[in-house]
């Protein structure tokens, strides 16, 4: 596969400086007959933010976007989208915002140039339409295929031409929903890098997905479940609320004992310590840098020879996962 870099001029010329919230949602619900689909939820996005609106599928994050673009009415709650209710939307207002669907709505007799260039003259993009055409599909690696007619892509291709639809004129704020379902994991990687560059340039990006490891590559990330949005929060901060803390693994070559226990819980910066075995320790802290070199010292004065210690980044599936149990056990 070709490694393709995109350029600035392929990403777009910085967007204007706005002070207004691309989105702001109070108490946004939708029922259809009996069943609430999005439960009151409530979230800001400031300028050139990528968000991750991540959930497993049926939790509500399509129904809000669709909301968000003016696709639905909300039963209830309000939210404004470039400072306007999407219901609204002034044709300027959309030619601000791209969307991207989680299926296709191309046309499969037409060729991959001619539905780019389709959506390109829907938006009104003139003056220099075919050079950013060409690095759009350099971009999704579909150049080769230009030609081709749509309904011949596998899957994965099409999405790659979706996305190149979404992006051709320029949006301030791009709604991307389920942008990299399947696609292979170099590929996928390389979206996420080119929504980087994207939000770089001052574009404001609402992603969903349903892996849970993409929270990784946000600003700010809301967890949605059964139509609430039971977190939101900084990749971090997400970390810090499933943990407890910062979790620093501290591994000796003598055994640890039930005193070394008692000790460390005294520590002022020490939030909750536990025994792995006979020589590790996972110590809950408040600030992980700062407790490192602190547990260091503490060790030496312990008599444990101490091995390691370093901090534990648990991967975002577990962090979901810890997050899920205490709304679970809170509710």
């Amino acid at each position: 596969m070709t490694q393709v870099t995109p350029t600035r001029a392929a990403a777009r010329a910085p967007a204007r400086p706005s002070t207004v919230n691309p989105v702001e949602v109070k108490d946004l619900t939708k029922q259809f007959d009996e069943q609430v689909v999005v439960d009151r939820v409530s979230f800001d996005i400031t300028p050139g933010t990528v968000f991750g609106f991540i959930g497993p599928s049926g939790s509500g994050k399509t129904t809000t976007v669709r909301m968000l673009t003016g696709i639905y009415h909300p039963t209830s709650g309000t939210s404004k989208v470039l400072g306007r209710s999407p219901a609204m939307f002034t044709r300027q207002d959309r030619e601000r915002i791209g969307y991207m669907p989680q299926q296709t709505v191309l046309y499969p007799d037409l060729s991959v140039w001619e539905n780019l260039s389709f959506a390109a003259a829907i938006y009104g993009v003139g003056f220099g339409r075919s050079k950013r055409m060409k690095q759009l599909l350099e971009f999704v690696e579909l150049s080769a295929l230009r030609r081709q007619r749509l309904g011949r892509l596998s899957g994965g291709e099409q999405r790659r031409l979706s996305l190149a639809t979404t992006l051709v004129h320029r949006p301030d704020l791009i709604f991307l929903d389920e942008p990299t379902t399947g696609l292979d994991p170099i590929l996928r990687k390389k979206f996420w890098d080119y929504f980087r560059n994207l939000k770089d340039s001052g574009i404001t990006l609402f992603v969903t997905t349903q892996y849970v490891s993409d929270a990784t590559y946000c600003d700010l990330v809301g967890m949605m479940v059964e139509g609430r949005l039971v977190a939101l929060d900084t990749p971090e901060g997400l970390r810090r609320r499933a943990l407890g803390g910062e979790v620093v693994i501290l591994r000796a070559l003598n055994a640890i004992h039930h005193q070394h226990i008692q000790s460390l819980t005294s520590l002022p910066f020490v939030k909750k310590a536990e025994r792995y075995g006979e020589n590790e320790i996972h110590i809950t802290v408040t600030d992980a840098p700062t407790a490192i070199p602190a547990l260091v010292t503490w060790g030496k004065q312990n008599g444990l020879s101490v091995e390691t210690v370093q901090e534990y980044l648990p991967p975002y599936d577990d962090v979901f996962v810890a997050l899920i149990r205490k709304e679970t056990h809170n509710g």
